[in-house]
């Protein structure tokens, strides 16, 4: 059995380095050559900012051990997001992603929100397999492609850190 929660602004630091270490990992396999090596999806700093904003839903397993996570939020626009989306490897194929994404949308829908989104880092240049499956999958359970974005231009900060030019591939599914 999964537990989904939010997790609490008070969350011990032991447990956002564990969330670092997953997300950080689960990264490492899912956008492998997209990103100049040894760039880290997140970190301790980021990850705490998030967890104290309320931000960051985990899903453990029977023994308390975090075995996903994700960042959840409500867009200016008025849309629910998820993002940061990681499972631990030894869970993969068990549910765990689609169980959070499975919160994602009752969150959404506790929050009268009609809409959850979610961006895809996707390479302009060649096809990248583990996108592929994503793409496929979040097709399948019903998201749907509404715009293809530069992601250069979204979040310029970070693109000298991109490894190949990359779009962001943003679905929506309707949650109501």
């Amino acid at each position: 059995m999964i537990d989904i929660r939010l997790l609490p602004a008070g969350t011990d630091s032991s447990v956002i380095a564990g969330l670092v270490a997953l997300t950080n990992a689960a990264y490492r396999v899912a956008e492998k050559g997209l990103w100049v090596e040894g760039t880290d999806r997140t970190d301790t700093a980021d990850m705490t900012k998030l967890v104290q904003a309320g931000e960051i839903v985990a899903a453990c397993d029977a023994g308390g051990r975090i075995r996903g996570s994700m960042r959840l939020f409500r867009l200016d626009s008025g849309e629910a997001d998820f993002g940061m989306l990681a499972v631990d490897p030894e869970a993969r194929g068990a549910g765990v992603g689609r169980a959070l994404i499975g919160f994602a949308e009752r969150w959404a829908v506790d929050n009268s929100l009609d809409v959850l989104q979610l961006e895809l880092l996707w390479p302009r240049e060649w096809t990248h397999p583990e996108k592929a499956f994503l793409r496929e999958w979040y097709t399948r359970i019903g998201f749907e492609l509404t715009r293809v974005d530069d992601f250069s231009a979204d979040y310029p900060s970070l693109s000298t850190r991109l490894a190949t030019p990359c779009d962001l591939l943003i679905f929506h599914k309707s949650v109501r």
